[in-house]
């Protein structure tokens, strides 16, 4: 009867939302409302038929004392697959509040790795704890699973999937799955392994239901089904799903014994995951900062970065100072100097973004650098000489002086394609040396192009004006 009436009283998602997909802020406070007065009755017809995403997205909005309260609230009828959808910090601060009983109730319901997402980033006596009030199967799939290591192939699996001799039909395996009841919540494709466990091959769904009922599994068997092995890196296994279409794939251990199953849907997860990463590392931001990380979290993390850059500052800082006494003889050198860095740095900065991309998903290897090299050479300079007819002929009108337009001119060519040549080579060296580039590029880049930058112009300045 309670249910009934939850499906009448509660909204459609899209009414949680407003024209932009922002939540409400009215919804966010008639939520607000039903967990400070502790009606569970009224948070149920509220947010009970939620998707997990939209729940998710729910928690991270309602202030951080609501959040374990609306999980005590809703009980048995709180979906614990929503706090895979919220950022790793809330996670952590809900399942603090949460007693380690009321965790293991819920991820009980969990398929394995939802749960395994959810315990793997507590601390071991926490795991320890919520494992420990699980039955045996269940312990024992988890504890197994976040064994294998953080970002690989097995953390990452499900564990529940179809597998079949190669003995059997058509018919035979149809009849399986309608009898079966614990069959995985959604599959696309049946496994087939030897007595041991081994893969042998795999048999779209597709091809099963058209298939009549006599005929052989055998003989609908793809034998050379792409697979993972468990220990494989994740970022590895995304682009073997992108390369090949995939939408699911077997995950194989060492000895080729079939353990578990990768659904498109964990990868798309995971391309967004890594694109993260990479776009932070650009900018000198912890891969694992979150929105909801507080002030103190924040500033450890992104002041070493701040101060690499401030080193890299003092360096082009000194090469100014090397030539600080033709600046104070033509002061137009000091106003033009920001123009030439900034130039340079952002050719640079486009380059190495498109260089990372490319090396982070293997676009970029030794068969194609050298000609991407020479590529983003000939762009530079060509950019080069685009912009040193534009900034020559301003700063010539500028300062009415015709040289001072040609020596920014050549500076300008020269640092445009110095930059796009930086930005390329420095994340291929880096790479070859076993660095991150996403991570350490950005302050080499810098450094680089903000020195090449001062100490070209001000070299020609010096040298053509006869500044000494």
């Amino acid at each position: 009867m309670r249910e009934q009436e939850t499906m009448t009283a509660s909204p459609d998602a899209d009414a949680m939302r407003d024209d932009s997909g922002a939540i409400r802020p009215d919804f966010i406070d008639a939520v607000s409302a039903a967990i400070a007065g502790r009606d569970g009755g009224r948070l149920r017809a509220l947010i009970g038929h939620l998707h997990e995403a939209d729940t998710g997205d729910l928690l991270e909005a309602l202030d951080p004392d609501y959040r374990p309260k609306l999980i005590e609230l809703m009980g048995a009828d709180f979906d614990f697959s929503a706090l895979t959808e919220v950022d790793d910090t809330v996670r952590e601060e809900i399942l603090e509040e949460l007693p380690s009983q009321a965790v293991a109730e819920g991820v009980r319901e969990l398929e394995s790795d939802d749960a395994v997402y959810i315990l793997e980033d507590l601390p071991e006596q926490d795991q320890s704890e919520i494992l420990a009030q699980l039955p045996f199967r269940e312990r024992a799939t988890l504890e197994k699973s976040l064994k294998y290591p953080e970002g690989s192939a097995g953390r990452l699996m499900q564990v529940d999937y179809i597998a079949i001799p190669p003995s059997w039909t058509v018919g035979e395996t149809i009849d399986f799955m309608r009898e079966t009841a614990d069959l995985p919540e959604r599959f696309y494709e049946i496994f087939v392994v030897d007595s041991e466990n081994r893969f042998l091959g795999a048999v779209p769904l597709d091809r099963l239901l058209r298939t009549k009922r006599p005929v052989g599994i055998p003989s609908l068997m793809e034998p050379d089904r792409r697979r993972v092995h468990a220990v494989d890196d994740q970022e590895e296994v995304a682009r073997r799903f992108e390369r090949y279409n995939l939408v699911s794939a077997p995950v194989l251990d060492k000895d080729e014994r079939l353990v578990g199953v990768i659904t498109v849907d964990d990868i798309v997860d995971v391309i967004e995951e890594e694109a993260e990463e990479d776009i932070k590392a650009l900018g000198g931001v912890n891969a694992d900062e979150e929105l909801s990380d507080s002030v103190s979290k924040i500033v450890r993390s992104r002041f070493p970065w701040l101060l690499v850059n401030l080193g890299c500052a003092l360096i082009a800082a000194w090469v100014i100072r090397q030539f600080a006494g033709s600046i104070e003889k033509m002061v137009a050198l000091a106003v033009l100097m920001p123009i030439v860095a900034s130039m340079g740095g952002n050719a640079a900065t486009q380059t190495m973004t498109v260089a990372v991309r490319a090396l982070a998903t293997r676009e970029l290897s030794d068969a194609n650098a050298w000609r991407v090299t020479r590529r983003e050479l000939m762009v530079g300079a060509v950019n080069g000489l685009g912009f040193a007819l534009i900034l020559g002929a301003v700063a010539a009108f500028w300062f009415n002086v015709a040289d001072l337009g040609l020596v920014i001119g050549l500076a300008m060519v020269f640092v445009l394609a110095m930059g796009a040549l930086g930005g390329i080579v420095i994340p291929l060296l880096l790479t070859r040396f076993g660095v991150d580039p996403a991570v350490s590029s950005g302050p080499f880049v810098t450094t680089i192009t903000d020195v090449v930058g001062f100490f070209s112009f001000l070299s020609i300045a010096t040298l053509w004006f006869g500044l000494t």
